[in-house]
C-alpha cells in the first residue's frame, strides 16, 4: 500500500484543517494517459468507496481505488519544499520510466517509449 512521510502527512493535515469539511480523505489514483503511459493523480474524498483500501497515516487518511492499488503497491508520497515553492512528490517502485514533470509513469510492463512531455 502507499505511505506518506511526515512531512507529506503534516502539509496535508494543515491543508484539510483549512477546508470546510474535516473528515477528509486523500485520494490517490493512477489513470492511463500522460507522457509515460499512467497518470497520478490526488484529490480530497468524502467517502470510502467499496473496495478502496484505506490507510491511516499519523491521522491522514489515505484512499487507494482497486485497479491504481496494483500501480502504487510500495509508492510513497513526500512534500517536498523549494525555494521556487513546493509541493508533493510521489516515488513509486513499479515505474521504470517516469516523464520530467514527475506526473507520469511507465511501468515493466509497458512497451514503446515514453512521449514528449507537455507539463
Amino acid at each position: 500500500m502507499i505511505s506518506l512521510t511526515s512531512r507529506a502527512s503534516d502539509k496535508l493535515k494543515e491543508i484539510i484543517a483549512g477546508q470546510q469539511q474535516r473528515d477528509l480523505a486523500l485520494r490517490v489514483y493512477v489513470t492511463p494517459g500522460g507522457c509515460s503511459g499512467f497518470s497520478y493523480g490526488m484529490t480530497f474524498a468524502e467517502s470510502v468507496e467499496e473496495g478502496d483500501s484505506v490507510v491511516d497515516h499519523e491521522g491522514v487518511r489515505v484512499v487507494v481505488d482497486p485497479m491504481s492499488a496494483m500501480y502504487l503497491k510500495g509508492a510513497e508520497i513526500d512534500f517536498v519544499d523549494a525555494l521556487m515553492g513546493g509541493g508533493f512528490a510521489l516515488r513509486n517502485p513499479n515505474a521504470v520510466s517516469t516523464c520530467g514533470c514527475g506526473q507520469s509513469f511507465k511501468t515493466g510492463d509497458q512497451s514503446g517509449t515514453a512521449k514528449a512531455c507537455h507539463h
